[in-house]
């Protein structure tokens, strides 16, 4: 599966499918109980198992509980229940997830499968309901799976949107369970000859589109001809990487991992956990490798294979005049949505269309003229490759749908049909336009989230294969085509009296790219591919990459027959000790290990030690490690004689409770006056192993200088002297001794007493001496004692800055102190800027798992320390965001920012004004304060604040509104002047809804755009009259006004006018639902410079399109 699962609380992908990170154990208690209502439609049948489950939830608005649980559902012989956020699981969307309801009670391992879809219905106007659809697989860790971001509570909320009507939410599930298969006992290349691709979080759509380049056999060759050599390493080498992985794929016995070909492309780890879209890699890839191949054997063979052209024309049907433009394509993108097949699209691609009336073509010479307008193909390429439009955008909804229309598509595509009725006059009538299908790519899921497979005959044959990630599997051919068709499902009743109506699942899986290959070129391109065309280098290389792995195989299934021995000597704590650690003694990791036989007799390890080190068997004294209750590792005691003498896997079982592979000793060598290896000195009860380290605060560095047999009824001050030598101080240097006791969570690191003894100081083998010079009077260090020093140590975090604006950038480091609180970290942020004023320094943490900034900025001293501002569930960063600001962030803070784009009355301009205000303010102080920063068309005119969306007006806000709960992060806020004309309305005049619009044929909808505005209309008046003050109003020129239509429009249906209809009896006075869905309709295009326009969006964004960097 692709769908990702970091802990969704403020995650910032506002479409990212998540369980939700809780597991509550069942409804929990309310404060104000919502009456809900709930029924279930539960249809059966052998695949798969569905059903319809509708919740109605009454004073929805009063519900005052974290989470709210809907009855218990049962579908497929499961239960199964709704969760929701009503407030939003820590966002400010509405958060919605199936839950299984028994999950707790099941038995251990349980799993079912699921393909799902959440909806929240609009009462008003059911087409504009939103809903998501997704899949899962429901286990112990992931009992609730959906959608943490579903939709803003500020839509869910506003009343005039249609999804709370009467206080009342009505939340909708279709689910459908699925079989569950052994994915992991699936052996692919023993069972179909062929082997899959690991998925590396969600890189599925990346998989299917490998594995189909892959089984072009043509392109492989070419792959493998692509010059590389033996130093070029498959990270940084695009055809390398490529030709590893093919290789791979066509000789290795297991799945094939593709993080080296990634690595090749410049990605990071985010990248590969970020969805992208097959279309585009597939081009960017391409284009990638045609540059790759210039200037080799193999240069061209992208547009062999891929690239077609078609031509663009422009005929008058008056004059003798025709335009040309001929253009190559690798793809052909088909139109989805009202098209049956892949015939009926191709027939819309070469659609004609008429330039006449206002839409007439300006022919050179002879002015504007009627005229045809169309494509035509030239000529085909050798493998086809048709991207269906699977997805679209919903100019309604502001979002990207996916079309799950039927589609059908044919095992034979015949471009020259209807005697070639898609090629142009030019096109070679002597090719053969006969193509059979290679491969289908397979989307399943929704526009936000889903999974990519491919179906695919490598050769042709009847026998289809799907590549599912590792997973391969043979299928037949109504598996491969009729089932990815896309459309409804519909499942037989099995309960007619309890539902008339039949129930119909969407199948959310279906095709969304095909690849055909020409009849007559498929004996070229499915051509033989063996090791002769494999470079001999990269033979040698992966052959060397095979036996490596295979080596680590087999170790890892000899393991139980062998122990790690990690070996600690006294060469490893003068390395270690300061440098890369400074508590305890030693990083295990980083000290010489031994794979030894379990059986081997210890003082037979012994000889291989000697071997390794150079010391001999009998000076060689071991010493077993043991972890204290306080988690610090210490050397604990000597081994016996008798210890000695057994093997090695008893002496790991006395030594290790948590019995696991590895047995951790420390060799202690004793070394005489030359340096050279001697006996150890006799151990008794009365004598104590102590290591020795010494700190230096003028320099604030910590070194390991020795260890000692100490006797234990002894005291410090009588091996005083010998400290000193090991330090390289005078004799009669004064010193302070301190005892390294812990360090997690917190260090505790005391004076030791020099007159009493180390036995009354409970000292024991195996402890840790610290010691130093002790300060005189007069010296001044920043860490003057050691455990000043020991503290700021384990409390030491080099940050990373980053810009909010270029989250993507490290900007400068500082070293702090995990202690530090608030001001320290904000004041230390300010001196490396230069600023004056810390408190405008803002800062925001960093999501460990999106790598992307957190929604929600900290507030003014809204943690308390530094390490609080690391953390991220069971993560720490040392990432953190800064912006400066333009007042003091606790100023902010009191404030409510709105920004509002002020429409002049006269002069053709917006601007958009920030407005600030205290929270408690109302929309005549945001009125009042905007009328100091605007120009207004005479001193006395009164102004409105608007809502307006999407092109037409919601609300007229009232001036003792409260700006608290205005939200305009989805909406606009438009500030006008207040027309005379509107003041003094007669009792029968109308104040009406004026939007612009076109219709989308396609679609056969209404689109809105431009601004909205009101109007006044009179008893009487008719669409003639009221066309003169619109042109007035609107500054047209009577050309262009002339094209324009006029209609009345209720719920987005045109009905429209005539000129002398008089226009107020179609206004009635009655309220209607949402007045802006009752308006006077401007018809014409749209001659606006268009530009990007986002809205609906989070407080960071990061869209990223597919990028190939190397």
């Amino acid at each position: 599966m692709t769908l990702m699962t970091p802990p969704p609380l403020d995650h910032e992908d506002d479409e990212m499918l998540v369980p939700h990170s809780e597991f509550p154990e069942g409804p929990q208690p309310m404060e104000a109980q919502a009456e809900t209502a709930s029924t279930v439609d539960t249809l059966a049948a052998d695949d798969p198992p569905s059903g319809r489950f509708t919740w109605t939830i009454e004073c929805f608005s009063r519900l005052n509980v974290k989470k709210q649980y809907s009855d218990t559902f049962v579908v497929g012989g499961y239960k199964w229940r709704i969760l929701i956020f009503p407030k939003g699981n820590n966002v400010d969307h509405l958060s919605i997830y199936l839950d299984v309801a028994d999950s707790t009670t099941l038995p251990y391992g349980w799993s079912r499968y699921a393909q799902f879809s959440l909806a929240v219905i609009n009462q008003s106007h059911n087409k504009l309901s939103v809903r998501k659809e997704t899949q899962h697989q429901f286990n112990t860790r992931e009992s609730d799976w959906g959608f943490t971001s579903f939709m803003p509570l500020s839509e869910l909320y506003n009343a005039g949107r249609g999804y709370l009507v009467n206080d009342t939410c009505i939340i909708e599930a279709e689910v459908a369970v699925r079989r569950i298969v052994d994915y992991w006992s699936h052996d692919s290349k023993k069972e179909t000859g062929y082997v899959g691709l690991k998925n590396q979080g969600a890189t599925c759509y990346m998989n299917s589109l490998l594995q189909t380049l892959y089984h072009i056999p043509y392109f492989r060759k070419a792959v493998y001809h692509m010059p590389t050599t033996e130093n070029d390493m498959p990270s940084g080498s695009i055809p390398l990487a490529l030709q590893s992985l093919f290789y791979k794929l066509q000789y290795s016995e297991t799945s094939v991992a593709t993080k080296e070909l990634t690595k090749s492309f410049g990605w990071d780890t985010y990248d590969s956990f970020m969805q992208h879209d097959v279309q585009e890699l597939n081009r960017v890839l391409s284009e990638k490798l045609e540059d790759k191949m210039k200037g080799t054997v193999v240069e061209g063979t992208i547009q062999q294979l891929f690239e077609g052209h078609h031509m663009n024309y422009i005929e008058c049907i008056n004059v003798d005049y025709k335009s040309t433009r001929k253009e190559s394509f690798y793809d052909l993108q088909l139109d989805v949505k009202g098209c049956q097949d892949v015939y009926a699209s191709f027939d819309k691609y070469v659609e004609v269309e008429r330039l006449e009336g206002d839409n007439k073509y300006h022919a050179e010479q002879h002015g504007l003229q009627d005229a045809k307008k169309g494509v035509l193909f030239i000529d085909f390429p050798p493998v086809l490759q048709l991207q269906l439009k699977r997805f679209e955008y919903d100019f309604m909804r502001d979002t990207m749908v996916k079309i799950n229309d039927r589609y059908e598509f044919p095992l034979q595509l015949d471009l020259d049909r209807e005697n070639g009725k898609y090629l142009s006059p030019e096109a070679d009538r002597s090719v053969r336009n006969l193509y059979t299908l290679h491969s289908v790519l397979v989307h399943s899921g929704g526009v936000h989230g889903g999974h990519y497979y491919a179906y695919i005959r490598p050769t042709l044959s009847d026998q289809w294969l799907k590549f599912d990630d590792e997973r391969v599997t043979k299928e037949d051919m109504k598996r491969a085509l009729d089932e990815q068709y896309g459309g409804e499902e519909e499942l037989p009743q099995t309960n007619p009296g309890f539902n008339n109506s039949p129930f119909k699942f969407t199948k959310y899986s279906n095709a969304y790219m095909l690849v055909y290959i020409r009849e007559s070129d498929k004996d070229k391109i499915i051509c033989n591919v063996d090791e002769k065309d494999i470079a001999e280098h990269l033979r040698i290389r992966l052959k060397k990459e095979q036996e490596e792995k295979e080596k680590k195989r087999k170790e890892k299934a000899e393991a139980h027959l062998y122990t790690i021995i990690k070996v600690a000597r006294n060469e490893d704590l003068v390395e270690q000790i300061g440098k890369e650690i400074y508590f305890d003694l030693v990083d295990h990791e980083k000290v010489h290990s031994f794979r030894v036989q379990r059986q081997m007799p210890f003082n037979q390890f012994k000889e291989e030690v000697a071997k390794e080190f150079g010391v001999p068997v009998q000076f060689q004294r071991f010493w077993f490690w043991a972890k204290r209750q306080n988690h610090t590792y210490r050397p604990n005691r000597p081994l016996t004689p008798q210890e000695e003498a057994q093997c090695v896997a008893q002496l790991r079982e006395v030594s290790n409770k948590a019995n696991n592979a590895e047995l951790k000793l420390f060799l202690e060598v004793e070394l005489g006056v030359d340096l050279r290896p001697v006996p150890p000195p006799e151990k008794t009860k009365e004598d104590i192993l102590l290591f020795f380290k010494l700190y230096d605060p003028a320099k604030e560095e910590i070194r390991y200088v020795g260890r000692l047999f100490i006797k234990i009824n002894s005291k410090p001050v009588e091996v005083l002297t010998k400290l000193n030598e090991m330090a390289g101080f005078a004799s009669d240097e004064e010193i302070d001794l301190y005892e390294e006791i812990k360090f997690e969570p917190n260090v505790m690191c005391e004076p030791v007493d020099k007159k009493i003894t180390f036995r009354a100081s409970q000292l024991e083998d195996g402890d840790i001496i610290c010691f130093q010079k002790s300060v005189r009077d007069g010296e001044q260090y920043c860490y003057p004692e050691v455990p000043m020093y020991m503290e700021y140590v384990h409390n030491r975090q080099v940050v990373r800055f980053r810009s909010l604006e270029k989250p993507k950038e490290d900007e400068f480091s500082l070293e702090l102190s995990k202690t530090h609180n608030y001001d320290d970290v904000v004041e230390r942020v300010a001196t490396h800027l230069c600023l004056d004023d810390p408190s405008k320094i803002r800062l925001t943490p960093h999501n460990c798992y999106s790598q992307q900034p957190k929604p929600q900025p900290i507030k003014y001293r809204g943690v308390e320390r530094l390490a609080d501002m690391l953390v991220h569930y069971n993560q720490t960063s040392d990432i953190l965001y800064y912006e400066v600001l333009d007042i003091p962030l606790p100023e902010l803070q009191g404030l409510k920012t709105l920004k509002v784009a002020f429409h002049h009355a006269t002069k053709d301009e917006v601007v958009i004004h920030t407005i600030r205000l205290p929270k408690n303010s109302t929309v005549g102080d945001v009125i009042n304060d905007l009328k100091t920063k605007v120009e207004l068309s005479h001193p006395n005119t009164e102004l409105r604040l608007l809502e307006v969306f999407y092109h037409k007006i919601y609300k007229i806000f009232p001036l003792n509104e409260k700006i608290e709960n205005i939200n305009d992060q989805y909406w606009t806020l438009r500030a006008e002047e207040i027309p005379e004309e509107e003041k003094d309305l007669g009792p029968h005049d109308r104040l009406i809804h004026v939007y612009h619009f076109m219709k989308d044929q396609a679609q056969n909808q209404v689109q809105n755009f431009g601004e909205p505005f009101f109007l006044v209309i009179h008893e009487g008046e008719t669409l003639t009259e009221i066309k003169v003050r619109i042109q007035k109003k609107l500054q047209v020129p009577d050309e262009e006004f002339a094209k324009w239509k006029f209609a009345f429009l209720s719920m987005g249906r045109p009905d429209y006018l005539e000129e002398d209809e008089i226009l107020s009896s179609r206004f009635q006075r009655r309220d209607v639902y949402g007045a802006w869905e009752q308006y006077l309709g401007l018809e014409h295009t749209d001659s606006a410079p268009k530009r990007s326009y986002a809205v609906n969006q989070n407080r960071h964004t990061f869209e990223k399109p597919v990028r190939i960097y190397n």
